[in-house]
């Protein structure tokens, strides 16, 4: 590199390259979904044995993604996310041609490895090639391409699955990501690595990798078992205690280690500290809604899953457009309006969506769906922005890894609570504790006690998006910089990160 800032061309370039590979491996998740079915009737198994095979591609995922992002700051980024997406094509070929259930859940965890080099580093590679006054823009330009990945996605595997048959889902990821892989190359990686500066070398935190990774597995597991076990079960009882031990454990080890895996001295800035906490909580309040509302449309109100499919696109859109709206906005106009806007739409909507029962019209659902989707959208790129202009460029690697992980974890933990409520509430009024239960043949009463308990869910998460509102005031009048000093990136920062 010839230590001259990347023209606007290369920094587009680049992220064609990374957009490409982060909807490819969106697609593929997102239609994962369709094909389990039918996986299930192939080797005869269960459908809860089958969500093994994403649940194995989660685990893996969300383990991996801290230490990945470390390691990518250590041995660069690019080089680690062309690694990722080798392993993800190859292990492609092994999933869809596997010959029996367990084969099948292995090779997608392997896949998980993959996937979680490349989370751990798309974001970090495209935002670390723009100036500091269009991270916004970036941020939000990338979440849209990964909206358009899920919501392609099952359009995707309902194609493949009834054209072809359920392997294909798993092996169309080979010739998309030989793709991805051929224009990785043509990614420019504008940041320093650790050694090559000048800088001394840092070591890798094995001790800190592997209790996170245990946390966050240990933690997923818990998240997404407890409520099908019982959250007062021996078992989930214990391995709470196991979280919070681990938990202890890692923050009492990163405050004393030389080369830490997640510096623990961000936190002390608010902006950090309070920007991904409010994420954590909007994501969680969120994903309950777009969760359980397919349960509603489909068994409540009596559509047709793809007109319920449709019915929520909308809201996928919107989230979409939002995202390099707000982002744009956010450059110009500064982040603090956005981080507070989005969860007060993300309140009305929940507020609104905590009165719907058997009769609600479809339009007004749509309008609340809507309204969660725009409100997601306009916070999520301006907190990203907020957050990553706390840190330096030599540790975007680990600190997107870690948006990432918080995300993710926002995700389940939302999916967890909402039907804990729900469930809760149908047993109490008499019937089986169970989503499945729902159905068209279950009456009137049981779908009006699985309405009820939707409503307490969507209140509850209320609460939360409240929470997550008050952390976005108190992060902006908190910040460590003002948007002006955001902008103007020191012009030594900028002509750090093109050195090699």
């Amino acid at each position: 590199m010839n230590g001259s800032a990347p023209s606007t061309r290369r920094r587009w370039l680049t992220f064609a390259a990374i957009a490409v590979g982060t909807f490819i491996a969106v697609l593929d998740q997102s239609a994962l979904g369709i094909a389990l079915p039918e996986v299930a009737d192939h080797f005869d198994a269960s459908i809860p044995a089958v969500q093994w095979v994403t649940l194995a591609y989660m685990l893996t995922t969300g383990a991996l993604l801290l230490p990945m992002g470390r390691l990518a700051d250590m041995v660069g980024r690019r080089r680690l996310y062309i690694l990722g997406f080798v392993i993800f094509t190859v292990s492609a070929v092994f999933t869809g041609s596997s010959t029996s259930l367990v084969a099948l859940i292995g090779f997608k965890a392997v896949q998980g490895v993959g996937a979680a080099m490349g989370q751990a580093t798309a974001m970090a590679i495209v935002t670390s090639a723009f100036p500091a006054a269009e991270r916004g823009k970036v941020i939000g330009t990338y979440m849209t391409v990964v909206g358009l990945g899920a919501i392609a996605g099952p359009v995707f595997g309902g194609v493949v699955v009834n054209a072809l048959d359920w392997r294909y889902v798993f092996l169309g990821g080979v010739p998309l990501g030989a793709v991805a892989v051929a224009l990785s190359f043509a990614i420019h990686d504008s940041h320093p690595v650790d050694g090559r500066d000048g800088s001394a070398r840092r070591g890798f935190d094995w001790l800190g990798a592997g209790l996170a990774a245990s946390m966050v597995v240990l933690f997923l597991l818990v998240m997404t078992n407890a409520y099908r076990v019982g959250w007062d079960s021996p078992v989930v009882s214990a391995a709470s205690v196991a979280v919070v031990a681990m938990f202890v454990s890692f923050v009492w080890w990163e405050r004393r280690a030389e080369d830490p895996m997640l510096d623990l001295a961000l936190f002390r800035t608010r902006v950090f500290s309070m920007g991904t906490s409010a994420m954590y909580l909007t994501f969680l309040a969120g994903t309950a809604v777009f969760f359980l509302m397919p349960f509603y449309l489909q068994k409540v109100l009596g559509f047709a899953p793809s007109k319920a499919g449709l019915i929520m696109v909308p809201t996928a859109i919107f989230f979409a457009l939002a995202g390099p709206l707000a982002g744009r906005l956010s450059d110009r106009y500064g982040w603090r309006a956005f981080v507070v806007a989005g969860p007060v739409l993300s309140l009305v909507s929940l507020l609104a969506l905590s009165r719907i029962d058997e009769s609600t019209a479809v339009w007004m659902v749509m309008t609340a769906l809507v309204i969660q989707g725009l409100g997601m959208g306009l916070f999520y790129s301006p907190n990203a922005s907020a957050i990553l202009s706390t840190v330096d460029l030599r540790r975007y690697g680990v600190a997107t890894a870690f948006l990432n992980m918080v995300r993710n974890t926002g995700t389940v933990t939302g999916i967890a609570l909402s039907t804990t409520i729900v469930t809760a509430s149908m047993s109490a009024q008499g019937f089986e504790p169970n989503l499945d239960a729902v159905t068209s043949a279950g009456g009137d009463a049981v779908r009006a006690a699985f309405t009820d308990g939707l409503r307490k869910a969507y209140l509850a998460m209320s609460a939360v998006a409240v929470g997550a509102m008050v952390l976005g005031i108190v992060q902006g009048r908190s910040a460590a910089k003002t948007e002006a000093e955001v902008k103007a990136e020191p012009e030594q920062e900028r002509e750090l990160a093109t050195k090699t």
